[in-house]
């Protein structure tokens, strides 16, 4: 499944894409129930936010699968209920609005070894934290900061947990995905390099766009081969597989369970690769007016119009940064 979170007649809604269509699950799911006697242990209703529906598991997933299955057979609909949405009708938010944590991977795709003074990357991973304050969903506008004039970009493949994950031996990691999804993480390389910030570089607001959607684990079964690419006004300046990885996401999220819990909707990122503006021979910092498409195989492409700050007419303290 695709999985999204989208607005549709004023209400947030959790769908999943069938042809060129939303599913929204909690309204089909409520129609399949009142059609059909469903078995004792189905869900009495399902959830319409990305956690809440995560947190609930298994049953969730046979519940919307269900609901797929029902809406494939075209059924009749009571008068007044809507159950499906074409994707040129809704407003497409990122899939998981508030994630309880959002960890990122630093250096962690062998191609960027020669990017590194001494040519090796790090033995151990390093991990850093965005926060869910600074993300945006799919065709929000990424704001540039008045403090940077360095803003980088950074494609990661990102993994979302679907069930509480702690001290989880490497063998048994990828039971406790939910799925993933594509992750850009911005980062304003002034602030980081001349003010040894990495936490504040990392999180200004809008500087973590995260979507289209989440594809379930039936949708990816194996992570270790997918293609990712990141363009700037059309022009590719990222691309490689997670073949490249040198750590892979078993390793870095059992190392990771060993340190803290992750909880279902919190989201993993495994690293970007080379390419990044700052290692570029001639850097191509973000700026106004050019726009960003990453893609990622299985699940889609996740575009961002880049913007300068806005400032609004009124006192200086109330300027957005």
């Amino acid at each position: 499944m695709k999985l999204y979170t989208f607005e549709a007649q004023g209400r947030q809604r959790l769908g999943a894409k069938q042809g060129v269509v939303l599913i929204d699950l909690a309204a089909a799911y409520k129609i399949w129930r009142a059609t059909f006697k469903a078995p004792p242990e189905a869900l009495g209703e399902l959830p319409s936010e990305m956690v809440a529906f995560l947190g609930l598991g298994e049953p969730a997933l046979k519940a919307a699968r269900e609901a797929i299955a029902f809406m494939a057979k075209r059924p009749v609909v009571p008068v007044g209920e809507r159950l499906e949405y074409s994707l040129d009708e809704v407003y497409i938010l990122t899939p998981v609005l508030r994630p309880g944590k959002i960890v990122c991977l630093e250096w962690n795709y062998k191609s960027q070894a020669a990017e590194l003074p001494d040519g090796r990357l790090p033995q151990e991973p390093l991990f850093y934290a965005k926060w869910p304050s600074s993300i945006i969903g799919p065709g929000v506008a990424l704001r540039l900061p008045k403090v940077s004039k360095r803003v980088d970009y950074g494609i990661q493949l990102a993994v979302v947990i679907g069930k509480r994950m702690k001290r989880v031996a490497e063998a048994d990691a990828l039971a406790y995905v939910a799925g993933y999804t594509i992750l850009n993480d911005i980062t304003a390389r002034d602030v980081q390099l001349d003010s040894n910030q990495l936490t504040l570089a990392k999180n200004c607001d809008t500087f973590c766009p995260i979507g289209p959607c989440v594809a379930t684990v039936d949708q990816i079964l194996d992570p270790s081969d997918l293609k990712l690419r990141l363009l700037v006004n059309s022009q590719v300046l990222q691309e490689t597989s997670t073949r490249d990885l040198a750590i892979s996401i078993p390793t870095l999220l059992s190392k990771l369970s060993q340190v803290i819990s992750l909880d279902p909707g919190d989201i993993v990122g495994t690293g970007t690769p080379s390419g990044t503006a700052l290692f570029r021979q001639t850097p191509s910092f973000l700026k106004a007016g050019d726009s960003l498409q990453l893609e990622i195989d299985a699940i889609g492409i996740l575009e961002n119009p880049v913007s300068m700050r806005v400032v609004k007419k009124v006192e200086p303290e109330e300027e957005e940064d």
